[in-house]
């Protein structure tokens, strides 16, 4: 079975379920139901290109050697992390969380582009990822899957800011609803505090030309194609994507086909890995 988070054997071995640890959030929680989705994954790469955009964000990942020491393999026991989080019962997901903790305390420096400090643990920065994260999986869950009421919305940016929490982030800190995380997001687009470096620019040539080892290769290359093509505008402009209203049409099409044709899609690959594994521990 291939390597990754579509279909190796996970890392992954919490609410209860008769005897059964069904981890943090359960079957029940709309977590569950949104990472399960191997199409929300997809939403993953809108995310990283949001935080390849912020200068000490992405100074952290480069003194970490992120991306210069084998990144895809990297970015996929990264996931396989996060994932735990939601399907690993409570103690691989405490510790999934410690061993984040564990990396981010040591990054720290000063940023060389900008000339200002970072520090992995500094709840600014925290909240720029977790707000790109979410953000993207509820716009990714919206075009490509379409089943989540208002209020079901509200509950997964609830039972995430639990899990920001475990990395760092008060919940003081986060927006408190969809509406002001979008809102949010929209003022630091806005802002000066984005731009795109060459270090951003390894991160956009990440997505849009995946190694030849990655698993679901020809996939990837719509995937690109849907996380450059759903940036908000300017982040987008900022790194150099031509954009028109054919693009925009051509985006939408792509997106309402694959969330049309989802259904037909067996569970096995509907699902991530972790998802299904997390379900068969908990029928066992």
């Amino acid at each position: 079975m291939p390597n990754g988070p579509f279909g190796a054997r996970s890392p992954f071995p919490g609410p209860t379920i008769g005897a059964m640890d069904a981890g943090l959030f359960g079957p029940s929680s709309v977590s569950w139901r949104v990472h399960r989705e191997t199409t929300v994954l997809f939403g993953g790469a809108r995310a990283l290109l949001m935080h390849g955009a912020h200068p000490l964000v992405i100074a952290g990942a480069r003194e970490t050697g992120f991306y210069e020491r084998n990144p895809w393999r990297r970015l996929e026991r990264t996931l396989f992390l996060t994932y735990s989080l939601t399907f690993g019962t409570r103690e691989e997901a405490l510790a999934a969380a410690e061993r984040i903790n564990e990396v981010h305390r040591r990054v720290r420096g000063v940023d060389p582009v900008t000339g200002k400090p970072y520090n992995a643990m500094d709840p600014d920065l925290l909240l720029w990822v977790h707000a790109c994260l979410v953000d993207s999986a509820l716009l990714f869950e919206r075009l490509t899957v379409g089943r989540l009421t208002p209020e079901e919305r509200e509950r997964f940016h609830r039972e995430q800011m639990a899990g920001a929490e475990l990395l760092g982030l008060s919940r003081e800190r986060i927006p408190p609803t969809v509406a002001a995380l979008r809102a949010y997001i929209a003022r630091v687009v806005a802002g000066d505090d984005l731009r795109v470096t060459d270090a951003s620019r390894r991160v956009a040539a990440l997505v849009r030309t995946p190694p030849p080892e990655a698993e679901w290769r020809p996939v990837l290359r719509a995937v690109s194609w849907w996380a450059f093509g759903t940036l908000p505008p300017r982040l987008r402009a900022m790194y150099g994507v031509r954009w028109g209203p054919a693009r925009e049409a051509a985006l939408r099409a792509s997106l309402a086909a694959l969330r049309a044709g989802r259904p037909a899609i067996p569970r096995r690959f509907r699902w991530i890995l972790p998802a299904q594994q997390a379900a068969a521990r908990l029928a066992a």
